[in-house]
């Protein structure tokens, strides 16, 4: 597969242009009361609009119940990292902040601390809805001190996508469960000795592919290492950063091994900024790829009117839990994350921005949300409603997947540990660094970044 410079510079301009446009309205975000403009993610594949359709439709609703007031949809179109830069420049200033953002969790801490954005805590004692959400779906839009900065729209958990076709033809068992991360290697291995023209197996690396790369690829794998209980990133007790150890270093052994062996992407693929559009909308559907690390939301890219329709995909593809390293308890692993929308500090029109919010997380519009975006209910009541649960195959696999799943340390400096933890997958990815080495780069970057760190 090619790289694709061109598509990410186009992405890059998009978004450039939207920024631009967003401040050239006149007047930033207040400059008019009866407007209330929210900025989000489009994806950068131009056939998959899921968000858009559902941001219209709460839009019409929202328009019809308010009188008198407009919404105005600002997307901005960009990989997730160039995605998040760009938020943060429009946070800076009050002529391009706009009224409500689309935020990862990762981030949200980052930009708490940088004073981006706005508590939520009077608006959402007001608002009953808000006693549905579930308490760990609350702690990841919460600051250190201790204040509501955004509103989830959702969950996410991680596993295993395999191509039952292929593994037929490599001689592997349907369905599959691997219990190790050998188990993982050796099919993918029986893959490529048996199944010419498949990639074996794609994990996300490298700095192109942003957050993916850390969570999908390396956490998925560095939290497999320990028994199950311990955060290998952070420690709490002592509020250090975690040094790069034996865990940190069979992880990148893991990745090294991937792209020394030629099991996954060719290396110009796997760095391709747009790696993840390239797996959801070419390898998986035709057949090009046997096993993906990957995140519970694919469908959304193959339901009806999603861009790339592949109404075979349940049939075709199945679901398996990413083992632990070596089996240990408790045997599985699995990351969560999810997005947030939040009120820039600067934002004109901050009150009405939480009416649209409270519009889009009505229970029918939150379920049609989840649904849609293939992603996993943080409302109890859409949780415990049989029509969720039943909505679409693998929605009950990766929701069961929540009780085996780890969340990221939110704390300010993840960002940029995650993005040293992408330098260090790249460096094996590519060869230019040993594992040894890779992981003595990454203490060294973690002390400059945190000057604060454990050994482990």
């Amino acid at each position: 597969m090619p790289v694709r410079p061109t598509a990410a510079v186009c992405s890059f301009v998009t978004t450039v242009l939207a920024a631009t446009a967003l401040t050239a309205c006149g007047g930033g975000s207040g400059s008019s009361p009866d407007t209330v403009k929210v900025s989000f993610k489009q994806s950068t594949d131009n056939s998959v609009h899921v968000m858009d359709d559902y941001l219209a439709d709460v839009k019409k609703q929202f328009e019809q119940s308010h009188p008198g007031k407009k919404v105005r949809l600002v997307p901005v179109k960009a990989p997730d990292s160039e995605y998040y830069t760009k938020l943060q420049q429009m946070l800076r200033s009050p002529k391009t902040a706009p009224d409500l953002v689309y935020e990862d969790t990762f981030l949200i801490n980052s930009d708490i601390t940088s004073g981006y954005l706005k508590p939520l805590d009077a608006y959402l004692a007001k608002w009953p809805d808000w006693r549905q959400f579930m308490d760990t779906a609350k702690a990841a839009a919460k600051g250190q001190d201790g204040k509501t900065y955004g509103v989830p729209d959702g969950t996410d958990t991680r596993g295993l996508w395999y191509d039952k076709g292929v593994f037929a033809k490599a001689g592997l068992p349907v369905p599959w469960q691997p219990k190790t991360w050998d188990d993982v290697l050796a099919a993918a291995r029986a893959i490529k000795e048996k199944v010419p023209g498949v990639t074996p197996l794609n994990v996300y690396t490298g700095k192109p592919a942003g957050e993916a790369a850390t969570m999908q690829g390396f956490e998925m794998l560095l939290y497999g290492t320990g028994d199950g209980r311990a955060d290998p990133l952070y420690d709490a007790g002592s509020r250090k950063w975690v040094a790069g150890g034996q865990g940190f270093k069979d992880a990148l052994s893991f990745v090294e091994t991937v792209y020394r062996e030629k099991l996954g992407p060719d290396v110009s693929t796997a760095l391709d900024p747009n790696i993840q559009t390239i797996v959801r909308g070419e390898l998986l559907p035709k057949g090009k790829l046997g096993i993906d690390l990957d995140g519970s939301w694919l469908p959304q890219d193959w339901l009806p009117g999603a861009g790339h329709e592949w109404p075979e995909w349940s049939r075709k593809l199945g679901l398996a839990a990413m083992p632990t390293q070596r089996g240990q308890a408790p045997g599985k692993v699995s990351m969560s994350g999810g997005w947030t929308w939040a009120v820039p500090a600067k934002a004109g029109n901050p009150g009405l921005a939480f009416e649209f919010v409270k519009t889009m997380q009505t229970k029918a519009n939150a379920q049609k949300w989840y649904v849609a975006n293939s992603g996993i209910a943080v409302r109890g009541d859409v949780a415990s409603d049989p029509a969720y649960a039943g909505a679409q195959p693998g929605i009950k696999f990766f929701t069961d997947l929540v009780a085996s799943t780890h969340y990221r340390p939110a704390y300010p400096a993840y960002p940029k540990v995650s993005t040293a933890i992408q330098e260090a997958m790249e460096s094996v990815t590519t060869g230019d660094a040993s594992v040894e080495k890779a992981a003595a780069a990454y203490d060294d970057a973690l002390k400059d970044i945190t000057g604060n760190v454990v050994e482990k």
